[in-house]
């Protein structure tokens, strides 16, 4: 039986259980348990893995081809492949998929080039959880892939997906899991044994009970417990007293609330490299696993020692933002000469120095100077410029009028869209808040948290944002949404909530720009800035400020409804001209609950990337009927 002996010292064992580990994964790696797989007879409620698999592809030309899978906020890619118009990868990759997670992924297709960014050639999307549910003659799939900047078809991509049975996954993984100290591996556990696997689970309150817990398990008192026992013994105590707190394998700590999602990590921790063909990663987005080897090693120091969203934009060209829609990590590039001048001029003292003694003044003429340009006849030329330089994230499918229709820059850049491209969320329902542009988002509980995370500027106040013309008594300790529109975005704005329109309230300023790097830093953008402040008299949210805020190239605020409107959530109500832009939203202490992802994304200080009329928030002055 498997006895361990109680001279072996502790580290001696932990070796002992890294070297059972690996024997594990190598012995799991040439097994395939087909009877696990099988798809799906319904997605309601399910919790569990998905094995993914990237088979092949046919494309139109000969390269050496990578591919990558983004699902959620993680980002896997194959192995290059040989010189060839069929690139094979046979490449594998655990995900977790839940009902009401992720579960759409994309798959993009890249020909390669080492020393520099690999060329996107064409992409699909794949909701997991349709594919699962649908039925089907054949394991594997043949989709289209499409051309990133247009609808052609440029290959086929094939893959496979399976799922385990949730029960059976957590079962499974109780013996693996096991297993590992079961040291001469004759399928019996002794009490040392047992001890050494409570003391990998980090559980210091399931330590103090072992023996209590290993007799519990010893159903016929011989000393020993089989795995099975064992196993079946974990998955009763996860339910009601979880004893897991530490991944054995990787450490991490676990949340004991989440039961299920403990598993998959350990499952999915346990089974990294258990295959010969696995994707790697984990990377952030699928443009930062199509990198060649040379960026890929100058962007790892900023990757792994800072923090995604403004943390991360302020030391790389790139903001990392979480797109609402597709549940996904996406990378808003800037030009790296912008960025540098940004830095100089935001992120020190000689260039705030500049800034307050002259150097405003220098860039609202330089603003006020691009605005006629971009108002002039000859602006027309910049437009194919700009659709070329945003091609992969401007629909110009939802534009209301083609674009011969434009006459000047502003015209496209404050193009309207057709009728029905934005669905207002609870459209019925004033008691729901709906987000008032297609915008990157952050969004706090009250103003102390928005500077504490966000804000960085050394006065900003609600006072000092809606300016002396309005009294800020009502909006003291109340919620703050900020709408950054970025100069690619629809650059219309639109009501969140239904009311009345009190009063607009011009404010004359500066025009700095309302990028992350200048919001995180020295100046105070936002209570600075040229911004016009309208008040919303409401009866599910009391008093509304929407305060509309002008940033560098943008000297125009243009608000197309008037003082005295009844005016309803999601209709238009105004529009920015050329340039990024912002609009924050005050609302009256107590009076909204912000949607949990919106907050719990900006406690990362992660921008979500939102559209007109999505959720927000729902009043918490009415019952929510």
């Amino acid at each position: 039986m498997g006895h361990g002996s109680s001279k072996d010292s502790s580290s001696s064992r932990r070796g002992k259980m890294r070297q059972k580990l690996r024997r594990i994964v190598r012995r799991e790696s040439r097994s395939k348990h087909s009877a696990d797989r099988f798809k799906l007879v319904s997605a309601d409620d399910f919790a569990g893995i998905a094995l993914l698999t990237l088979i092949s592809a046919k494309m139109t030309f000969k390269d050496k081809w990578l591919a990558s899978v983004t699902l959620g906020e993680q980002t896997f890619c194959t192995n290059i492949t040989e010189n060839t118009e069929e690139p094979v990868w046979n490449s594998e990759k655990k995900l977790l998929l839940e009902s009401n997670g992720s579960h759409t992924a994309r798959v993009s297709v890249y020909e390669t080039n080492l020393l520099k960014k690999n060329n996107l050639i064409g992409y699909c999307e794949i909701d997991l959880l349709l594919f699962l549910t649908q039925d089907s003659d054949s394991d594997i799939v043949e989709v289209d892939l499409l051309d990133p900047s247009a609808t052609d078809i440029v290959g086929k991509l094939s893959f496979s997906c399976f799922i385990e049975d949730p029960e059976e996954t957590e079962k499974d993984f109780a013996r693996r899991i096991l297993s590992i100290v079961d040291y001469n591996e004759d399928g019996l556990l002794s009490f040392s044994e047992f001890s050494d696997l409570i003391n990998a689970f980090g559980n210091q309150v399931a330590a103090d009970k072992k023996e209590e817990l290993f007799k519990y398990a010893d159903i016929n008192g011989d000393g020993a417990v089989s795995i099975e026992e064992l196993a079946a013994l974990l998955a009763r105590h996860q339910e009601k007293e979880p004893l897991i707190n530490t991944c054995p394998v990787c450490g991490e700590s676990l949340d004991a609330s989440n039961r299920v999602g403990s598993m998959v990590h350990m499952t999915l921790c346990f089974n990294e490299g258990a295959r010969n063909n696995v994707m790697s990663g984990s990377f952030l987005t699928d443009k930062q696993a199509s990198y060649g080897w040379l960026l890929k090693l100058s962007e790892w120091a900023h990757y792994s020692s800072e923090g995604t969203g403004s943390q991360l934009a302020t030391k790389t060209r790139h903001i990392l933002v979480f797109d609402r829609m597709t549940k996904r990590l996406v990378e808003e590039i800037i030009d790296g000469k912008i960025v540098l001048a940004m830095r100089a001029l935001y992120q020190n003292k000689p260039g705030v120095y500049f800034l307050e003694k002259g150097g405003k003044e220098i860039m609202q003429k330089l603003s006020e100077k691009q605005g006629d340009k971009m108002n002039s006849v000859d602006s027309i030329k910049e437009i194919p410029k700009f659709i070329d330089l945003f091609k992969d994230q401007l629909n110009l499918s939802e534009t209301k009028y083609p674009l011969d229709h434009f006459k000047t820059f502003n015209e496209f850049f404050i193009r309207e869209l057709k009728p029905g491209a934005r669905p207002i969320a609870f459209i019925d329902r004033d008691d729901n808040a709906v987000c008032g542009a297609d915008s990157r988002l952050m969004a706090f509980k009250n103003v102390e948290e928005s500077t504490r995370i966000w804000i960085k500027g050394r006065r900003f106040s609600i006072k000092g944002l809606l300016g002396n013309d309005v009294s800020a008594t009502p909006f003291i300790g109340g919620a703050l949404v900020i709408f950054r529109l970025a100069p690619q975005d629809y650059h219309r704005f639109h009501l969140p909530v239904s009311g009345t329109v009190e009063r607009f309230v011009p404010i004359p300023g500066s025009l700095y720009t309302v990028n992350p790097i200048a919001v995180n830093s020295l100046c105070d953008v936002f209570t600075e800035n040229k911004r016009v402040v309208s008040i919303i008299s409401t009866a599910a949210f009391g008093k509304v400020a929407f305060v509309a805020i002008g940033a560098t190239m943008v000297g125009s605020i243009t608000f197309t409804r008037e003082e005295g409107d009844y005016v309803q959530k999601g209709e238009e109500f105004g529009y920015f001209s050329f340039g990024g832009s912002t609009v924050i939203c005050v609302f009256e202490k107590d009076v909204i609950k912000l949607d949990d992802d919106l907050l719990d994304n900006s406690m990362r200080s992660l921008e979500t990337l939102v559209r007109v009329g999505m959720t927000l928030g729902v009043s918490t002055k009415t019952d929510g009927r």
